[in-house]
């Protein structure tokens, strides 16, 4: 009887680790900018920027503003995938992706994703307003409001980007590569509006 209950014992328990052990692991995803800057000069020392860029009030939909991936099943269902996962809040990572993409725009200046307090330069503060950021197997799509408010007194700039970016490929890699592509497209809209502001 003993050797019996024993036998059932490692049994049950060796069916036990494997199936702790195929339990399937959760991936984790960054978004990231289409041409980050490389770095430059030695290090030794930075020089006053001439002007600036920072990033300012930056909200995403409630429904995205979680961990796990959230997939569009149709105009009424969405799905949580539980093992796909973002590494950092995603209105993090929107801030931070649009700021290193004005950065490859604008390299004389200096852009923050974060406000800085630099009296000496004039600063452009851009702010950004997620609608939208749906997943798809055949598309990443986004609806973004953004505005760009200029030095001292001058009047803001404001509009709307909307964008839907092939994956191309199945895949959550494809899936985040194409929101990049997305945001990267919302940052040229920016970009352009800063021109208008700053003139040639």
């Amino acid at each position: 009887m003993t050797r019996t209950l024993l036998i059932a014992t490692v049994v049950l328990a060796a069916a036990m680790a494997g199936g702790c052990a195929s339990s399937p692991q959760a991936s984790f995803y960054t978004l990231s900018a289409e041409h980050p800057q490389e770095p430059t000069g030695d290090g030794s020392g930075f020089p006053i920027p001439t002007w600036v860029i920072v990033m300012g009030a930056v909200t995403v939909p409630e429904i995205v503003d979680r961990p796990q991936f959230v997939r569009r099943a149709d105009v009424n269902r969405i799905t949580l995938d539980e093992f796909s996962r973002w590494a950092e809040p995603l209105k993090t990572q929107v801030r931070r992706v649009i700021a290193a993409d004005l950065g490859v725009q604008f390299p004389s200046a200096l852009v923050s994703a974060y406000p800085q307090d630099i009296d000496t330069a004039p600063t452009y503060v851009v702010s950004v307003a997620v609608e939208s950021f749906e997943s798809a197997p055949e598309a990443a799509s986004v609806s973004i409001l953004w505005s760009v408010k200029p030095p001292k007194q001058g009047k803001p700039v404001s509009g709307r980007t909307v964008v839907s970016e092939p994956t191309g490929a199945q895949g959550n890699d494809a899936l985040v590569a194409a929101h990049s592509r997305a945001l990267a497209k919302v940052s040229n809209a920016i970009a352009a509006a800063i021109r208008s502001i700053r003139g040639p």
